[in-house]
């Protein structure tokens, strides 16, 4: 007998269907696995067996020959096993209604006991599901609360095999998991730091306020225990919050890359990665033989940090150039293309010098000028044209550390990054894909950021003495419309403009060297 089951797979972040066609003939025991599936897939078999038998259900037998559709896609990974023992059972003794099973999209890993296992990509295979007018999820009980997230299809979480094969024949009903969306999300928005903890350092709020009004990258210089660390941490709390499209965005790449660690399987909160200074070129930007989402896209909608910089490969570090000027990241193998997302905020950090105590005033520092320049110089001048502020970290006073005074909190400056990002959204209301100041082409700055003539005078001073590029110099011109917009000045003044500049140190040092 012949039987069919719907599952799906997943490409980038998105999903696709995969018919598993079951085909049970008499003739001699043969088991066969057509359409081009992989290692796990083949070996999926002896998981199956094992599990129809330890959990009490006959096991088929004739010649069987199972096909995975659609034929030219390689299909990986062990989340066929449910799929697979279903259409088995449904082709061998017809108890499971093929109509029953063309509602639902069943996938699951299988242990030799029959339970299931959690798989990757749940989410989107979901989303892909709805689409094709799927209204039943069958998946293992550990994945329900991610699928639930999407409205409009149910989710039956599944323990064991039997438990579905009972589902599936109308024996033993399994209860739909349902949770309210929306009470969920704003439960989920909670973060665990704020601003106020930090003691000091108001320049270097102020700095980071006005990266996160305009969606600004940022670079922290100042000695080591500075609190430079500890100031990155905090920024996604001052961003504004997801949206529930960026939130469903976000966990689609948590999902597939399987990092997806939510109890309420949904992010709800900015990312914040923070990634060693030994990762490679893939970890930091995605790839493998099954393209994987790497740091970069995990940070999508939030921020990457990268803790001494300098000490990155600075290969590594020159791939990031092409996804933080276009919000994405192509991967390209042989036989297909992945695109995945990537737009975050950079906040990065490093010393002054190698020693760490360039221009503190408690330490001598013990470097050369030729030093600290071959230092500064790890880092390519393309990169460092995409970054829009460096923000100078001094040491904190004993006073200031020592303060009983309470500093502002994360909610006091999110409402002034808030009222600016409101601005800038009516700004660039009809400009498809600009959200931000800090996203703004060239044709955008020149319409936006125009300039008084103190202003003008003041840009030109800044490009002699500093040697700004022209990526430098638009840089310099989104900040200076940041500030504009925290101040809700509808034109940039000329005080913009020159706290622009100041935000330049490391093209002063440059220059200077």
């Amino acid at each position: 007998m012949l039987s069919h089951v719907w599952s799906s797979a997943v490409q980038g972040i998105s999903a696709f269907p995969i018919e598993i066609e079951t085909n049970i003939a008499n003739g001699l025991p043969r088991y066969t696995v057509v359409g081009l599936p992989d290692g796990a897939v083949r070996e999926s078999r002896d998981r199956i067996w094992a599990a129809l038998k330890n959990a009490g259900l006959e096991t088929p037998h004739g010649a069987i020959t199972i096909n995975l559709a659609p034929a030219d896609v390689r299909k990986e990974g062990a989340a066929y096993d449910l799929p697979i023992a279903l259409g088995l059972l449904a082709a061998h003794d017809a108890l499971i209604p093929q109509a029953q099973l063309d509602t639902c999209c069943i996938l699951g890993e299988l242990a030799l006991d029959g339970a299931l296992r959690p798989v990757k990509g749940v989410l989107p295979i979901a989303i892909q599901a709805r689409k094709e007018g799927r209204t039943n999820l069958l998946l293992p009980a550990e994945n329900a609360a991610e699928a639930s997230v999407v409205e409009g299809i149910r989710v039956f979480p599944v323990q064991h095999i039997r438990q579905a094969f009972q589902h599936l024949t109308g024996r033993e009903e399994i209860p739909v998991f349902e949770r309210d969306l929306s009470a969920l999300f704003e439960e989920a928005q909670v973060y665990t730091v704020d601003m106020s903890d930090v003691r000091g350092q108001e320049n270097v709020k102020r700095a980071l306020e006005v990266a996160a009004a305009g969606g600004h990258n940022a670079l922290m210089v100042g000695p080591p225990g500075a609190g430079k660390t500890m100031l990155a941490q905090r920024i996604p709390t001052i961003l504004p919050p997801l949206t529930p499209d960026e939130a469903l965005e976000t966990t689609k790449i948590h999902s597939v890359g399987g990092k997806l660690r939510s109890k309420y399987g949904l992010i709800a909160t900015r990312p914040f990665r923070a990634p060693h200074h030994t990762i490679s070129d893939a970890g930091l930007c995605g790839g493998g033989s099954n393209p994987l989402p790497g740091e970069i896209s995990l940070a999508h909608n939030g921020l990457l940090f990268l803790d001494e910089l300098p000490e990155f490969n600075r290969q590594v570090l020159e791939v990031l150039r092409q996804p933080l000027e276009d919000g994405h990241i192509t991967i390209s193998r042989a036989r297909y293309a992945v695109d995945y997302p990537a737009r975050f905020m950079l906040i990065a950090s490093m010393n002054p010098c190698p020693c760490g105590h360039l221009n503190n005033p408690k330490r001598e520092c013990t470097c050369s000028p030729h030093q600290v320049q071959r230092y500064l110089a790890k880092i390519s001048g393309p990169l460092m044209d995409r970054i829009d502020l460096h923000i100078e970290v001094s040491p904190v006073p004993f006073d200031e550390l020592n303060s009983r005074t309470a500093s502002e909190s994360s909610a006091t400056i999110r409402e002034r990054v808030e009222a600016a990002r409101a601005i800038q959204q009516e700004r660039f209301r009809g400009e498809a894909g600009v959200y931000c100041n800090a996203q703004m082409g060239a044709r955008l700055v020149r319409k936006h950021a125009e300039l008084d003539a103190t202003g003008t005078q003041l840009i030109k001073m800044a490009i002699q003495k500093l040697g700004l590029s022209a990526r430098g110099y638009d840089r310099v011109l989104k900040v200076a419309r940041t500030l504009a917009d925290l101040s809700a000045s509808l034109g940039i003044q000329a005080e913009h403009v020159a706290e622009a500049i100041q935000y330049r140190s490391l093209d002063r040092s440059r220059w200077q060297g």
